[in-house]
Order: structure tokens, then C-alpha cells, then sequence
């Protein structure tokens, strides 16, 4: 159990980091822009684990009354101008996450990134970014076999690549859900 109690304290000690990592102001900015879609559609688009984060934020706002789907889903709309997506992505933006960001841009819809990479084809086509920590390809090991990084004193991450940048997103998110909740008075404390 060793190395499950050492991953579990790395990856509460990554979130821990991120959150106060975060920009507060670009979180307002994001609970701002949700509030005013809420009698709008909003559109949500992530791949592979952003993907399944999408998903959970997705499901979320519906229960709190927005008018929101997940793009790739057999019942979503069409968006029209003023509606919302939101871009997902703790990589420099997968091909459809990049092409549905786009598309919307195109025909009027706000478009924001939740993603590590501002400074990729993603965040040159959004309105507004909110970045969050992630292990980024810089951190990525250049060396593939675990002896060699360990000769060349690379630093070996518990945490599997990705699964940093969904974790916090996941608890960012969550924590947003909460805000929202307060802000529109659906919970009176906790």
C-alpha cells in the first residue's frame, strides 16, 4: 500500500496547488458568462477524461436548471448566436474540440477553454480562458524507460499523464457547481 498512499498524497497535494494556482478573476468571469446563458443553451465539448469531466459539469448544470448539452450526443441542437460552449482540454486541443470551438466562434456563440495550454490553437479562437494546472508536455519524461529517467534524474510523477489536469478540473468545477448553487439560491448552506 505503499505506493497507493504516496499517489493518493501527490494527487491531493496537485489539486491543493492548483486551486490556489487558480485566477479568481477568470473563474468570476466564467460563473458570469454561465449565469447570463442560463436561459441560453450551453454547449460543452471535451475528448477522452476531459471529456468525462465535460460529462459530470455537464450533468450538474442541468440539475440546476440550465439548458445544456454535451457535443457528440445524439439530442444536441444545433447552437445559434449567444448561446455558450465550453472547451475542455488539458492538451493543446484535439481536433474536434478545436473544429466545434470554432464553428461556434463562426456563427456568434461565446466560446471559453478550460485548459492548461492558453497559449495554443484553442485559446487564439476562444473569448475567454480559464487556465488550470496540468502536466504539461514539458513535464512529460523525455525519456521513456523508468531506469533511464532515473540515471538522468528525471522526476517521476505517481500521478499517470492527464490525470493531473482532470483532477483538478473536476474539483474546480465542482466547486463552481457550489458557487452557482448560492448564487441562484438553490442551497442555503453548507
Amino acid at each position: 500500500m505503499k505506493w497507493f498512499k504516496a499517489a493518493a498524497q501527490e494527487i491531493v497535494q496537485d489539486i491543493e496547488h492548483s486551486m490556489e494556482e487558480l485566477n479568481i478573476e477568470e473563474v468570476e468571469k466564467l460563473i458570469r458568462l454561465l449565469l447570463e446563458a442560463k436561459k441560453k443553451k450551453i454547449f460543452i465539448v471535451g475528448m477522452g477524461r476531459s471529456g468525462f469531466v465535460g460529462r459530470s459539469f455537464a450533468l450538474r448544470l442541468m440539475n440546476l436548471g440550465f439548458n445544456v448539452y454535451f457535443i457528440g450526443e445524439n439530442i444536441t441542437p444545433a447552437a445559434e448566436k449567444e448561446d455558450l460552449l465550453i472547451a475542455i482540454s488539458g492538451t493543446e486541443a484535439k481536433k474536434t474540440v478545436l473544429t466545434a470551438s470554432a464553428a461556434a466562434k463562426e456563427i456568434g456563440a461565446t466560446v471559453i477553454a478550460i485548459t492548461s495550454f492558453p497559449d495554443s490553437p484553442l485559446g487564439d479562437i476562444v473569448e475567454h480562458i480559464v487556465t488550470v494546472k496540468g502536466r504539461t508536455k514539458m513535464d512529460w519524461p523525455r525519456e521513456k524507460h523508468y531506469l533511464a529517467r532515473q540515471l538522468i534524474g528525471e522526476r517521476e510523477s505517481l500521478t499517470p499523464i492527464g490525470s493531473i489536469f482532470e483532477n483538478n478540473c473536476m474539483v474546480l468545477l465542482d466547486s463552481l457547481i457550489v458557487e452557482l448553487m448560492h448564487r441562484l439560491e438553490q442551497l442555503k448552506s453548507i
